[in-house]
Formats: structure tokens, C-alpha cells, sequence
């Protein structure tokens, strides 16, 4: 009885040390950047997560992994002056963080959108250290991009402004040091502006530089496709696990891009009907199922909005509000648009319409009330840096292809990427059952990526 007593008041004292160690490094980022509320979002969802990693192994805070995890090695800020159609000079902001390299060089997409700041490219970076982490490739973590909106901008107007964005950024990336993406807002016709202009910059071929590139100059083959489909790879992966399949379930996927079609594709390949989906000014409701070659032909062909696809099917729904979707009653539902697209209140409603499954798509598209809905409601829940986890995923895979001057077939590469999701979702299982929250994917995957990371620090040093 003295034993437990002693060991109880020891477990006592050491969490004590945990929580005010936590606190300490949270209200110290928060005093330095005290507007980058995305930002600390990310932190702390992490955080809650990894407590009882720490109060097992106090060596984290002895080397003050967290107050090091949350610092990005490097924040770089730029501006990008470019020339419009019309001959006028515009002037947008340009950012890469290079957020963490203990696992490899940085790796992470860039983004071209009116809300690009400091905190989105922030909480970006540090989530994909950890999502990188889950990938077990060898890739650290990285994010960047710019306030530019290329909506309703001509071709050559992209061009230069990705030409002159890229005049900078080539100072800091390359192969072996940080290695860019695309994300929303950039997508093959600007990988390739940028992989020229770097081209030209460096004066040699270096197809690793960038990832998603065209498939003719150094792209992978499975690459467009591998965030949707690893996606709906790591959901079938809980639905064994609950005794289910696709087959005859309802799905609503919010957006209407590159990661949610081929989100959509892989689902309906799989027996789901996808009912709904959206973009940034309204969604679209078909309760047949959503006909997705007419999307395709509206979204990646002829660049149109999504309501124009009830003049294809009149007996389809357009409501000119995004988040409205999340009313429709599904089966599963991937919020696959943009971060804090699921609220609290929306959360609710997903409940109340008996929702099975929610897995996100994007990064961190539920906010922490929103979560604790999903959790309290006992409703399966996959977060972002495991479910998304794809599309990087086969990233490295082309970084690997280019180094060794390979290209694999898409057989090969979407096999690859079926085993590492399947990885993923195992490594999160068996992480959040070491720590006494079972099912609980949240907590696994933040484990599981911290763990990663954080040892692999401890072993290169103080540096």
C-alpha cells in the first residue's frame, strides 16, 4: 500500500511538471505571435494529444522537444512583383516555412490563395511534419505560398507572377534541402511555370525540386490521384475494423478539386454514393448520386462553378452556401475544402442526421469544438494528417523515382500507396491503444507522427 501511495504521489508530481512544462511553451508562442490563431490551434490539438507521451518519458522535456517542435527552423517572407495584362505592376506576399528537417529534407505544398499569412503556412508546416512523420518517408516538413488568387487571372498573368514568385524562392529550395508541392490554388499547368523558372535559375535539371510535376518531365505517374484515393484507402481501413464496407453507404465530400474528385472517383469505385458536393460559393445535391464526369468536365476542362451542374441535371439541388452542406444526411462525410470548414454547430447537425463516419480530407477542415462533437457522439473520426497523408506520401515516391531516373507504372505506385495507408492506419490504432485510448485516431496519429519526430531530435542533438 506504501508503494502505491509513493507511486501515485511520484505520477502526481510528474504530471504537475508536464502540465506547467506544456503550458509554459503554449503561453510563450501565443506572447510571440499572438494573432496566428491557426496556428495555435494546431499546437494545441497536438498537445492535448501527447500529454501522457510525456509523463512517460520526461527526456522530451529535458530537451525541450515542444519549445523546439514549435519554432520553425526557418520562416521565409518575400514580395513578388508581377506584371498584369493590362501592364500593370501588382505586388502580392510570398512565404515558405521550412518547419522541421529532423526526417529529411523539407517537404510540403504551396498554396496560392487571398488567405495565405503567416499562421496559415505556419499551422500548415507543422501539421506536415507530423503527417510526413506518418508516411515513414523520409521527408521533414515544410509549407509555403502566397496571397495570390489565381481565379480569373489569364495564363500569362500566372506565368509571371509564378516566375518572378520562383526568382525567390529558388535562393532556399533544391532536392536535398526543401522540395515544394502543389496545393489549392497550384496544380500542374503551375508546377510547371515554376519548375521552368527554376530550370533556368539553376542553369541543370533537377526533377526533384518539385513534386506533381507533368508526367513528362519527371512527374509520377498516380500522383494527381494519391490525397483522394489514399484517403478513401485509409477510410476503408476503419470500416473493416468496424464490420462494414462502401457498399450502399451515402457520402457527402465538400469541394470540388483535385483531392475531392479523386476522392469522390475511389469512393464510388468502392460502392459508396456520393450525394453531395461543393466549392466556395455554394453546393450541389443529387440524390441519385453525383454524376462525377459532368464535375470533372465543369471543374478541371471548362473551369465553371459548380452550380452550373443542374443545367446537366435538372433534378439536382444548388444552394448558395458552402457550408450548407454539411444539413445534407449521409453515411460518411470527408470535408475535403478548406481548414475550419466544419463548426461546431454543423458538427451537430451531422450527428443529428446519424453519421457514421467523418474523415478529413483537407488539413484540419473541423474545428476542436467541432472534434469534440464527433468524439462525444462516439462517431469514427480520422484526422487530416492521416487521412491526407497520400498525396505526400507519393510525393516521395517521385522524389525517389527522380533520383534514381525510374518511373514506375500506376499499378506500382497505387499499390505502394494502398500499404502505406494501411501502415498509417495501423500505426495510429496501435499507438492510441499504448496509451489507453482506443479507436481514438486522433490521439494515435498525433502519437505516432510526435514520437517520430521527436526521438529522431533527441538522437541528432542540439542543433
Amino acid at each position: 500500500m506504501t508503494v502505491t501511495k509513493k507511486s501515485k504521489l511520484s505520477m502526481q508530481k510528474v504530471e504537475e511538471q508536464v502540465n506547467k512544462y506544456m503550458d509554459r511553451v503554449f503561453q510563450h508562442m501565443i506572447s510571440r505571435d499572438p494573432y496566428e490563431k491557426e496556428f495555435h490551434q494546431a499546437v494545441r490539438d497536438l498537445f492535448v494529444s501527447i500529454r501522457p507521451v510525456l509523463m512517460r518519458n520526461t527526456d522530451y522535456m529535458k530537451f525541450n522537444i515542444l519549445e523546439r517542435l514549435v519554432e520553425p527552423e526557418r520562416l521565409i517572407t518575400f514580395s513578388i512583383p508581377w506584371m498584369d495584362d493590362k501592364g500593370t505592376v501588382q505586388v502580392n506576399r510570398g512565404f515558405r516555412v521550412q518547419f522541421n528537417s529532423a526526417l529529411g529534407p523539407y517537404k510540403g505544398g504551396l498554396r496560392f490563395h487571398p488567405s495565405v499569412n503567416s499562421s496559415i503556412v505556419k499551422f500548415l508546416g507543422f501539421e506536415q511534419t507530423f503527417k510526413n512523420a506518418l508516411t515513414n518517408q523520409p521527408i521533414g516538413g515544410g509549407k509555403g505560398g502566397s496571397d495570390f488568387n489565381p481565379k480569373g487571372k489569364s495564363d500569362a498573368e500566372i506565368m509571371r507572377f509564378c516566375q518572378s514568385f520562383m526568382t525567390e524562392l529558388h535562393k532556399y529550395i533544391g532536392p536535398d534541402t526543401d522540395v515544394p508541392a502543389g496545393d489549392i490554388g497550384v496544380g500542374a499547368k503551375e508546377i510547371g511555370y515554376l519548375f521552368g523558372q527554376y530550370k533556368k535559375l539553376r542553369g541543370r535539371y533537377e526533377a526533384g525540386v518539385l513534386t506533381g510535376k507533368g508526367l513528362h518531365y519527371g512527374g509520377s505517374i498516380g500522383r494527381k490521384e494519391a490525397t483522394g484515393y489514399g484517403a478513401i484507402y485509409f477510410v476503408n481501413e476503419m470500416l473493416k475494423d468496424m464490420g462494414e464496407t462502401f457498399q450502399d453507404k451515402t457520402m457527402v465530400v465538400s469541394g470540388s478539386g483535385n483531392v475531392s474528385i479523386h476522392t469522390m472517383e475511389k469512393a464510388m469505385e468502392m460502392g459508396a454514393t456520393v450525394v453531395a458536393c461543393s466549392d466556395s460559393n455554394g453546393y450541389i445535391y443529387d440524390e441519385n448520386g453525383i454524376d462525377l464526369q459532368t464535375v470533372k468536365q465543369l471543374k478541371e476542362i471548362e473551369k465553371r462553378r459548380i452550380q452550373d451542374y443542374v443545367e446537366y441535371h435538372p433534378h439536382a439541388i444548388y444552394e448558395e452556401n458552402c457550408s450548407h452542406i454539411w444539413k445534407v444526411p449521409c453515411n460518411i462525410a470527408m470535408p475535403c475544402a478548406t481548414q475550419n470548414e466544419i463548426d461546431e454547430e454543423e458538427a451537430k447537425e451531422l450527428v443529428e442526421n446519424e453519421v457514421m463516419l467523418v474523415a478529413e480530407g483537407a488539413n484540419m477542415p473541423s474545428t476542436t469544438a467541432a472534434v469534440s462533437v464527433f468524439l462525444y457522439h462516439d462517431v469514427a473520426f480520422a484526422p487530416a494528417k492521416a487521412v491526407n497523408a497520400g498525396g505526400v506520401a507519393v510525393s516521395a515516391l517521385e522524389m525517389g523515382q527522380n533520383s534514381s531516373r525510374i518511373a514506375w507504372s500506376f499499378e506500382q505506385v497505387d499499390e505502394k500507396l494502398q500499404e502505406i495507408m494501411k501502415d498509417i492506419y495501423r500505426n495510429c490504432v496501435d499507438s492510441a491503444k499504448k496509451y489507453h485510448k482506443p479507436g481514438n485516431l486522433i490521439v494515435g496519429a498525433n502519437i505516432a507522427g510526435f514520437t517520430k519526430v521527436a526521438d529522431t531530435m533527441i538522437d541528432l542533438g542540439v542543433v
